[in-house]
Protein backbone atom coordinates (compact mmCIF):
# COMPACT_ATOMS: atom_id res chain seq x y z
CA UNK A 1 0.00 0.00 0.00
CA UNK A 2 1.25 3.53 -0.79
CA UNK A 3 1.05 6.51 1.53
CA UNK A 4 1.73 10.16 0.67
CA UNK A 5 3.03 12.52 3.35
CA UNK A 6 3.48 16.25 2.83
CA UNK A 7 6.32 17.63 4.92
CA UNK A 8 8.75 20.50 4.53
CA UNK A 9 12.48 20.52 5.23
CA UNK A 10 14.80 23.46 4.62
CA UNK A 11 18.01 22.99 2.62
CA UNK A 12 20.06 23.20 5.81
CA UNK A 13 18.08 20.36 7.39
CA UNK A 14 19.32 17.51 5.17
CA UNK A 15 20.48 15.46 8.18
CA UNK A 16 17.10 15.92 9.84
CA UNK A 17 15.36 14.83 6.63
CA UNK A 18 17.60 11.75 6.36
CA UNK A 19 16.87 10.88 9.97
CA UNK A 20 13.12 11.21 9.36
CA UNK A 21 13.27 9.01 6.24
CA UNK A 22 15.20 6.35 8.15
CA UNK A 23 12.69 6.53 11.03
CA UNK A 24 9.82 6.10 8.55
CA UNK A 25 11.58 3.02 7.15
CA UNK A 26 12.02 1.67 10.68
CA UNK A 27 8.19 1.87 10.92
CA UNK A 28 7.84 -0.13 7.70
CA UNK A 29 7.40 2.74 5.23
CA UNK A 30 10.06 2.86 2.51
CA UNK A 31 10.42 5.95 0.35
CA UNK A 32 9.17 5.22 -3.18
CA UNK A 33 9.26 8.70 -4.74
CA UNK A 34 9.89 12.28 -3.73
CA UNK A 35 8.68 15.70 -4.83
CA UNK A 36 8.86 19.22 -3.41
CA UNK A 37 7.44 18.74 0.09
CA UNK A 38 5.85 15.45 -1.01
CA UNK A 39 7.01 12.00 0.01
CA UNK A 40 5.43 8.82 -1.28
CA UNK A 41 6.03 5.72 0.81
CA UNK A 42 5.32 2.05 0.24
CA UNK A 43 5.16 -0.80 2.71
CA UNK A 44 8.49 -2.49 3.38
CA UNK A 45 10.13 -4.63 5.99
CA UNK A 46 10.86 -2.32 8.94
CA UNK A 47 14.44 -1.04 8.72
CA UNK A 48 15.04 -2.63 5.30
CA UNK A 49 16.76 0.45 3.88
CA UNK A 50 19.10 3.27 4.82
CA UNK A 51 18.50 6.64 3.17
CA UNK A 52 20.99 9.35 2.24
CA UNK A 53 20.67 12.72 0.51
CA UNK A 54 23.24 14.62 -1.47
CA UNK A 55 23.30 18.06 -3.03
CA UNK A 56 25.11 17.59 -6.33
CA UNK A 57 27.48 20.06 -7.92
CA UNK A 58 25.41 19.97 -11.14
CA UNK A 59 21.89 18.90 -12.08
CA UNK A 60 21.25 15.13 -11.95
CA UNK A 61 21.18 15.01 -15.77
CA UNK A 62 24.63 16.60 -16.13
CA UNK A 63 27.23 14.05 -17.38
CA UNK A 64 29.36 14.38 -14.22
CA UNK A 65 26.31 13.86 -12.01
CA UNK A 66 25.12 10.90 -14.07
CA UNK A 67 28.57 9.35 -13.70
CA UNK A 68 28.53 9.97 -9.93
CA UNK A 69 25.01 8.54 -9.54
CA UNK A 70 26.09 5.41 -11.42
CA UNK A 71 29.13 5.16 -9.14
CA UNK A 72 26.88 5.28 -6.05
CA UNK A 73 24.51 2.74 -7.62
CA UNK A 74 27.48 0.43 -8.24
CA UNK A 75 27.92 0.25 -4.45
CA UNK A 76 24.46 -1.33 -4.18
CA UNK A 77 22.46 1.83 -3.60
CA UNK A 78 19.61 3.04 -5.77
CA UNK A 79 18.45 6.51 -6.63
CA UNK A 80 14.88 7.08 -5.46
CA UNK A 81 14.46 10.51 -7.02
CA UNK A 82 15.69 14.07 -7.12
CA UNK A 83 14.53 17.61 -6.52
CA UNK A 84 16.61 20.14 -8.44
CA UNK A 85 20.18 19.16 -7.43
CA UNK A 86 19.14 17.14 -4.35
CA UNK A 87 19.35 13.39 -4.95
CA UNK A 88 17.76 10.74 -2.72
CA UNK A 89 19.48 7.37 -2.40
CA UNK A 90 18.66 4.22 -0.50
CA UNK A 91 20.57 1.03 0.17
CA UNK A 92 19.51 -2.24 1.75
CA UNK A 93 20.51 -2.31 5.41
CA UNK A 94 21.64 -5.91 5.07
CA UNK A 95 24.35 -4.74 2.64
CA UNK A 96 26.18 -2.92 5.45
CA UNK A 97 26.73 0.73 6.36
CA UNK A 98 25.76 3.37 3.83
CA UNK A 99 27.54 6.70 3.83
CA UNK A 100 28.00 9.01 0.86
CA UNK A 101 30.93 10.87 2.40
CA UNK A 102 34.10 8.97 3.14
CA UNK A 103 35.85 11.73 5.08
CA UNK A 104 35.43 15.19 6.57
CA UNK A 105 36.85 16.85 3.45
CA UNK A 106 33.98 15.50 1.32
CA UNK A 107 31.43 16.52 3.99
CA UNK A 108 32.93 20.01 4.06
CA UNK A 109 32.76 20.23 0.27
CA UNK A 110 29.09 19.15 0.37
CA UNK A 111 28.22 21.77 2.99
CA UNK A 112 30.09 24.41 0.96
CA UNK A 113 27.92 23.64 -2.09
CA UNK A 114 24.76 24.12 -0.04
CA UNK A 115 26.09 27.32 1.52
CA UNK A 116 26.97 28.71 -1.93
CA UNK A 117 23.41 28.11 -3.16
CA UNK A 118 21.84 29.64 -0.05
CA UNK A 119 24.18 32.62 -0.23
CA UNK A 120 23.19 33.31 -3.85
CA UNK A 121 19.51 33.04 -2.96
CA UNK A 122 20.07 35.24 0.09
CA UNK A 123 21.77 38.00 -1.91
CA UNK A 124 19.00 37.86 -4.52
CA UNK A 125 16.25 38.12 -1.89
CA UNK A 126 17.96 40.93 0.01
CA UNK A 127 18.52 42.89 -3.21
CA UNK A 128 14.92 42.47 -4.41
CA UNK A 129 13.61 43.18 -0.91
CA UNK A 130 15.58 46.43 -0.56
CA UNK A 131 14.72 47.45 -4.11
CA UNK A 132 11.00 46.93 -3.53
CA UNK A 133 10.93 48.68 -0.16
CA UNK A 134 13.17 51.66 -0.81
CA UNK A 135 12.22 52.37 -4.39
CA UNK A 136 8.46 51.97 -4.09
CA UNK A 137 6.71 55.32 -4.46
CA UNK A 138 4.14 54.87 -1.69
CA UNK A 139 4.14 52.79 1.45
CA UNK A 140 0.93 50.98 0.52
CA UNK A 141 2.40 49.76 -2.74
CA UNK A 142 2.28 45.97 -3.22
CA UNK A 143 6.02 46.20 -3.94
CA UNK A 144 6.56 47.08 -0.27
CA UNK A 145 4.85 43.90 0.88
CA UNK A 146 6.83 41.77 -1.57
CA UNK A 147 9.96 43.54 -0.36
CA UNK A 148 9.19 42.63 3.24
CA UNK A 149 8.59 39.02 2.23
CA UNK A 150 11.94 38.98 0.39
CA UNK A 151 13.72 40.41 3.44
CA UNK A 152 12.13 37.80 5.72
CA UNK A 153 13.21 35.04 3.31
CA UNK A 154 16.69 36.59 3.25
CA UNK A 155 16.83 36.49 7.06
CA UNK A 156 15.68 32.88 7.06
CA UNK A 157 18.33 31.96 4.49
CA UNK A 158 20.95 33.77 6.57
CA UNK A 159 19.92 31.61 9.54
CA UNK A 160 20.43 28.48 7.41
CA UNK A 161 23.81 29.71 6.16
CA UNK A 162 24.87 30.38 9.76
CA UNK A 163 23.85 26.87 10.87
CA UNK A 164 25.68 25.21 7.96
CA UNK A 165 28.73 27.42 8.48
CA UNK A 166 28.92 26.29 12.12
CA UNK A 167 28.67 22.65 11.01
CA UNK A 168 31.38 23.15 8.42
CA UNK A 169 33.60 24.95 10.94
CA UNK A 170 33.26 22.07 13.42
CA UNK A 171 34.17 19.56 10.70
CA UNK A 172 37.23 21.63 9.73
CA UNK A 173 38.31 21.77 13.36
CA UNK A 174 37.82 18.01 13.70
CA UNK A 175 39.77 17.45 10.50
CA UNK A 176 42.71 19.50 11.83
CA UNK A 177 42.77 17.46 15.05
CA UNK A 178 43.19 14.20 13.12
CA UNK A 179 45.87 15.52 10.74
Amino acid sequence: MRKVIHKWFWAWEAEKEEKWLNEMCAKGLGLASVGLGRYEFEDCTPGAYQYRLEFLEHSPTHPESVQYIHFVEDTGAEQIGSITRWVYFRKKTEDGPFDLFSDNASRIKHLSRIIALLLALNIFNLYIGCYNIFLAITWNSPANYFGIINLVIGALLFYGIFKLHRQRKALKKEQQIFE
